[in-house]
């Protein structure tokens, strides 16, 4: 896990040394061990190193190849590199990594090394004789690649303040981000919050000579498993249970101890469980931390020590007061790369984990999305049951959602106004954090123009519509929020003290299976039943069956209290931005701390995130 950065000028335009090191000094934090720098006649490269893999010196970066043709830099891990290093035989190796194994495949292969990856990558490779630049993304969008790119140059870097600090990118918000941001809390692809630097697509890479780009996408998530057989459920879990085993067993991959983070929710102690029958082989115990509270209604330290025993893990349990989440509050909002109305938890999580002395944690994280653990993948099938609303002239549609009240009844009014229920339609209302008519009361944008959601969505409908429902609903979270917001935050925030979290439920090959698994089995009969039932005997029912609890701090009460002077310094100051009408924001803001239950706590939150990003970035609007 690392931190790249680079600059390509196609009007042979040298590099000056101080930029591409001022683009690595910002990703500092992403790779404390080494920084590393090519410069050549028209392309700067830069590198900083977290070691994980092959702790040698000689595996520091820019990394070359062994015939000096090609040089390159790479963010990430490839679990997989002994199968792919087998692969190239004729290759003299020099290092025992994961890097070498990486430019050696591209040597050989080209853009069609991709195939034989199994990881999450963000790299970058310079082709010394035919002046090309090629640069890729992992399928699942796990680690970032942000870049700029006008008639002179292409910019890259794993962060965007990386890119700013070049100096190259003048630091003006982007109309559009700003509302992606307002509804979903984040950005999507292919907008950043900086006007000109954008997001490479996941799954995707672009080949870039002499100004001119070629771009491919190699892999999308509505794509399943070619050829799987979903007669016979009996099958079915056995095979969930092989490729569940085999993403853990990938992950394990490392040369410094690894932990796993342990909530005693379902999907980390399936984690937990998958790792101990790993380490069962080799007598290896699995390192286990459970973040704990004083306070009961917060804590779910006795789930997790139950399953550490089971396991026989060397268990930690790490000991927090809810207040620490406001004292650490000014530190996780600067560690923000891009503004995000959620991952304060990640960061606090991560830094306690990481001041265990853990360089590389398991999460459970994304198990929701691909068993059908939230509450839409059900509201989305009763939806789909009551189709013949849609037939109905929307004056009488509309009249249902009066049956609601609050947040909930604005939801269904803008569901009900969509022209049809098909997954393209809904899932970016289900999503929502600031509805249409909020954000039109509030700032001058056009929520009618359509976020970068919607249209990913929409350019996605052919391929959505041949997958099963609730795998339409796995999909589009995963191009929404576990892209855009779960998966950025953890990366953004995990990084900022220097630990690499890696995804198990984030596996290729598990994700493809999965997405074609019909309906009728993987509708959960309890909470994400079809994992749980292949796993079985592996997690007891106390784990199972009880209620899902997660960081539910008081956010709406700290706002009104602790946090009340911070949040309406930045509400008052956003007040004043060009793009928002100043008295209806701080009308609403009168509201919500009146006690108004019309008016969420994560509304405005967004905009106190996105003042405070504003001005520590110097972004200018």
């Amino acid at each position: 896990m690392c931190g790249i950065a680079g600059l390509y000028y196609f009007k042979n335009k040298p590099p000056e040394n101080r930029t591409i090191r001022c683009m690595t000094d910002a990703l500092s934090h992403r790779g404390p061990d080494a920084d590393g720098f090519y410069d050549g006649r028209e392309v700067a490269l830069g590198h900083r190193r977290l070691s994980i893999i092959d702790l040698s010196s000689a595996a520091n970066q820019p990394f070359w190849d062994s015939s000096g043709r090609y040089v390159m830099v790479f963010n990430g891990e490839l679990y997989n590199y002994e199968e792919v290093k087998a692969r190239i035989p004729e290759y003299d190796f020099r290092t025992t990594g994961d890097t070498e194994v990486l430019i050696a495949a591209y040597a050989k292969w080209g853009a069609g090394c991709i195939e034989y990856f199994r990881g999450f990558f963000a790299f970058a490779i310079w082709d010394r004789r035919e002046r090309e630049l090629f640069v890729a993304r992992d399928r699942l969008g796990v680690k970032p690649f942000y870049y700029y790119l006008d008639e002179d140059k292409f910019v890259f870097a794993s962060e965007v303040r990386s890119i700013l600090s070049s100096g190259e990118v003048r630091a003006e918000a982007e109309p559009a981000a700003l509302l992606n941001y307002f509804s979903y809390q984040s950005i999507a692809y292919p907008h950043t919050m900086i006007k000109g630097i954008r997001q490479l697509k996941a799954g995707s890479w672009m080949k870039i000579r002499n100004g001119k780009i070629e771009t491919r996408v190699y892999w999308q998530v509505t794509t399943p498993a070619a050829g799987a057989d979903y007669s016979d459920p009996v099958r079915v879990r056995k095979k969930i249970r092989e490729l569940l085993l085999q993403s853990v067993q990938r992950r394990l991959v490392s040369d410094v101890p690894v932990g796993a983070f342990l909530s005693g929710g379902i999907d980390s102690s399936a984690v937990v469980g998958l790792i101990a029958e790993v380490g069962a082989r080799s007598g290896a115990k699995p390192n286990t931390f459970n973040i704990s509270f004083d306070d009961k209604e917060y804590d779910e330290s006795r789930y997790a020590e139950m399953i550490a025993r089971k396991f026989d893990t060397n268990h930690t349990r790490v000991l927090l007061k809810p207040d620490t989440f406001l004292e650490e509050l000014p530190n996780a909002l600067n560690a923000m790369d891009t503004p995000s109305g959620d991952g304060i938890n990640t960061y606090v999580v991560s830094k306690a984990i990481r001041a265990q002395g853990i360089i590389v944690a398991l999460s459970g994280v994304g198990g929701d999305e691909l068993f059908a653990g939230y509450p839409f993948f059900a509201q989305y099938l009763q939806l789909r049951s009551r189709s013949w609303l849609w037939s109905l002239p929307y004056p009488v549609r509309s009249l249902a959602a009066y049956s609601q009240h609050g947040p909930r009844r604005q939801r269904l009014r803008e569901l009900l106004r969509s022209d049809g229920y098909s997954i393209d339609k809904v899932y970016p209302v289900f999503r929502q954090v600031i509805s249409p008519d909020a954000i039109r009361q509030m700032t001058t944008l056009d929520p009618g123009v359509g976020t970068d959601l919607q249209t990913c969505l929409s350019g996605a409908r052919a391929d959505l519509y041949k997958l099963p429902l609730l795998s339409q609903v796995s999909a589009a979270e995963y191009l929404g929020y576990t892209q855009h917001t779960l998966l950025k935050d953890m990366d953004q925030m995990s990084m900022a003290v220097s630990l690499e979290v890696r995804e198990p439920f984030f596996d290729q090959d598990l994700v493809e299976y999965v997405m074609g698994i019909p309906d009728k089995i993987k509708t959960p009969v309890y909470a994400k039943s079809l994992m749980v039932e292949s796993l079985k005997p592996m997690l007891p029912d106390e784990v199972v069956l009880r209620k899902k609890q997660g960081f539910l701090f008081p956010w709406k009460v700290w706002m009104k209290k602790e946090l009340r002077t911070f949040c309406d310094e930045k509400i008052r100051n956003m007040a004043q931005r060009p793009f928002i009408r100043e008295q209806r924001l701080l009308h609403r803001w009168e509201r919500f701390l009146a006690g108004d239950q019309g008016v969420r706590w994560a509304e405005m939150w967004l905009f106190v995130v996105l003042e405070h990003w504003l001005e520590t970035n110097n972004v200018a609007y």
